[in-house]
């Protein structure tokens, strides 16, 4: 199943765009798209221990720090983040970035994005103990 309209979520900064959904995969694989402003604010390190993260650079360059290791990821270029793996990621680039993140098993989907980006949009400070209710509800644990 394609889609030529895809839903995209903004989650603070960032914009999230799905290719490939779980229920389009039988819950092999999901694939997202998504955009990181140059110097926009990102998650907090965190880990997942049900899913390995595959990450294909398209434009800009992000900085992933995997376990205290920084690992720049540029277009045309990949990283995979393994279960259990303590990462994040910045932009400090002058240049936006945009990547693709491959899950496996896709267990991951728009949801998790939804709620995270409703917290942020309910206004004040971010609620730091909900979105990490929501992290943990969808298999990502925060680091902090």
């Amino acid at each position: 199943m394609t889609t030529s309209m895809r839903e995209e979520i903004k989650v603070g900064e960032l914009a999230i765009r799905f290719l490939v959904e779980s229920e389009q995969s039988a819950g092999s694989v999901t694939v997202f798209e998504f955009d990181v402003p140059a110097g926009a604010k990102v998650p907090v390190p965190h880990s997942h221990d049900g899913y390995e993260e595959t990450i294909y650079g398209l434009e800009g360059v992000l900085t992933w720090i995997i376990d205290g290791v920084p690992i720049d990821v540029g277009p045309g270029e990949a990283v995979c983040i393994g279960r259990g793996a303590v990462h994040h990621f910045d932009n400090t680039g002058e240049v936006d970035a945009k990547a693709l993140a491959v899950v496996t098993p896709g267990i991951l989907g728009p949801d998790y994005f939804r709620e995270v980006a409703a917290v942020l949009d309910s206004g004040g400070p971010p609620d730091l103990a909900a979105i990490g209710a929501v992290m943990r509800r969808h298999g990502l644990t925060p680091a902090r």
